[in-house]
């Protein structure tokens, strides 16, 4: 019995997107990469603001999808790490979703504020068609 997973043919007029996806939750991580891979789009994974940052030393992606609540820094102290270097498109993730939550992300430097649980509908209405 084969027990491989069959990712989704991604569509033809999708573009393909490398996202640096920063997330310590395990089952968080494994979903929203599945997710994303299985819609065509090239997934780094990090399980910290450290690993985070090793990964684009190396080149920067077209969007940051990170967690506020890292174990080693706060996802807004990440981007101001990245300073000049951020991507051209990043999107906080959290369990935290007050109006305060969401204008301390954009103060960072977020574009968007997803306040977990959210529906993968929801990131895919954020991410750039084409």
């Amino acid at each position: 019995m084969d027990d491989s997973i069959i990712l989704p043919t991604p569509t033809s007029g999708s573009r393909h997107l490398r996202i640096l996806l920063v997330e310590d939750h395990e089952e968080t991580l494994a979903s929203l990469s599945l997710h994303l891979t299985g819609g065509g789009h090239f997934v780094t994974t990090a399980r910290s603001a450290a690993e985070a940052l090793t990964i684009a030393r190396g080149g920067m992606p077209d969007i940051l999808l990170c967690d506020i609540t890292l174990p080693d820094a706060d996802g807004c102290e990440l981007l101001a790490r990245l300073a000049e270097n951020r991507p051209p498109l990043c999107i906080a993730m959290s369990g935290y979703g007050m109006n305060a939550d969401l204008r301390r992300s954009q103060r960072a430097g977020f574009h968007h504020h997803l306040t977990k649980p959210f529906l993968p509908d929801d990131l895919d209405a954020l991410l750039p068609r084409n």
